[in-house]
């Protein structure tokens, strides 16, 4: 092994054991979410071992529809899901889950999956620089432009897109470690491509804090609007607009585009 493949090994193995040891105050909090317009459903789904587990819709988008429930999940790792918490995913109709994590967060933390569910592993960032793997644990905005710079990346994003695509109706939920970061920036991209407005979308990121009981100013269990803005920016740097890096980044075709509207939206 060269000696930059045996730091970035180390660095990754030092993050997904800081990841595990590291959050602490992410259990499942009884709290409604934002409602600037979004309704005034608490989107929790009711796990008591997983992280920010919620439902991925329920919003208005600016044409006046609304993003169907009870089709797409995020949550934090399924690791230490109970059995009730399996219970419940199945229940839901959840038969795909798409993971986010590193192969060294998987393998230090495996998914605890539902009967029947099905599952993917989409690595976002184990292929960016040592310096932002490093730092994937507080967030940032490093990171969050990584989210749309890194080496398999897009592939990743696009791929979870492409599984709510053709789950056909069956619940897809998608996780990261804390279920706020890589998860929170699946969440932005599947609303806006819907057509949720910037604020709305903003509120759905932040509500992680909320739900995780954490504060914006602590970087290990919260988020902040900069670092969501910064992705938001660095697609638009990339790729001209946000349009086009779905297109040109992600590679969803115009066909994909619409089927993920019409299974989505009511």
């Amino acid at each position: 092994m060269t000696r930059s493949r045996a730091a970035r090994a180390s660095l990754a193995a030092a993050t997904g054991v800081a990841v595990l040891l590291g959050p602490v105050v992410g259990q499942a909090v009884a709290a409604p979410a934002p409602s600037s317009d979004t309704g005034t459903v608490d989107r929790l789904i009711g796990l008591s071992g997983v992280q920010n587990a919620r439902d991925a819709g329920g919003y208005r988008t600016t044409d006046g529809r609304w993003v169907r429930t009870g089709l797409v999940f995020r949550s934090g790792a399924l690791d230490k899901a109970t059995p009730d918490d399996l219970a419940r995913l199945s229940a839901l109709g959840v038969r795909v889950v798409d993971d986010l994590r590193t192969g060294y967060e998987r393998d230090l933390a495996a998914d605890r999956l539902p009967a029947g569910a099905t599952g993917n592993a989409y690595d976002v960032i184990g292929q960016a620089p040592p310096l932002v793997l490093a730092g994937a644990l507080f967030g940032g905005e490093g990171m969050y432009r990584a989210f749309i710079t890194a080496p398999g990346a897009n592939q990743a994003f696009a791929a979870v897109l492409r599984d709510i695509i053709a789950a056909d109706g069956a619940g897809v939920l998608y996780h990261c470690s804390a279920g706020k970061d890589r998860t929170g920036w699946t969440s932005a991209v599947l609303l806006t491509l819907l057509g949720v407005d910037r604020d709305t979308v903003t509120a759905d990121y932040l509500a992680s804090n909320t739900y995780r009981n954490a504060s914006p100013a602590d970087p290990l269990n919260g988020v902040q609007q900069s670092w969501l803005d910064a992705a938001f920016d660095q697609a638009t740097q990339s790729y001209g607009s946000f349009g086009s890096y779905v297109r040109d980044g992600l590679g969803l075709t115009g066909a994909e585009v619409a089927a993920l509207r019409s299974a989505l939206l009511s």
